[in-house]
């Protein structure tokens, strides 16, 4: 292998690592804005969604708790 063919080797080897530098460069913005993204849907959407529905579902055990307590009243005065 003469000199200039080694040259011609290494550039080439160069300009594909320039590339690949390039494609990983704007995969990682892409996944940097693309996290961003998912955090925003999630603290804007999810998280209140969650919230909303747990607050009802106390409320639903809270409801339940109140049924199963005058249950009990009323089954404590048929035996008084």
């Amino acid at each position: 292998m003469t000199s200039e063919s080694k040259s011609k080797a290494g550039d080439r080897f160069q300009q594909a690592g320039k590339r690949l530098d390039r494609a990983f460069t704007q995969a990682a913005a892409e996944l940097d804005r693309e996290t961003e993204r998912l955090i925003a849907y999630l603290n804007d959407e999810v998280i209140p969604a969650v919230r909303s529905r747990s607050s009802q579902s106390v409320r639903i055990a809270a409801e339940k708790l109140n049924q199963i307590a005058e249950y009990m009243e009323k089954t404590q005065r048929r035996r008084s």
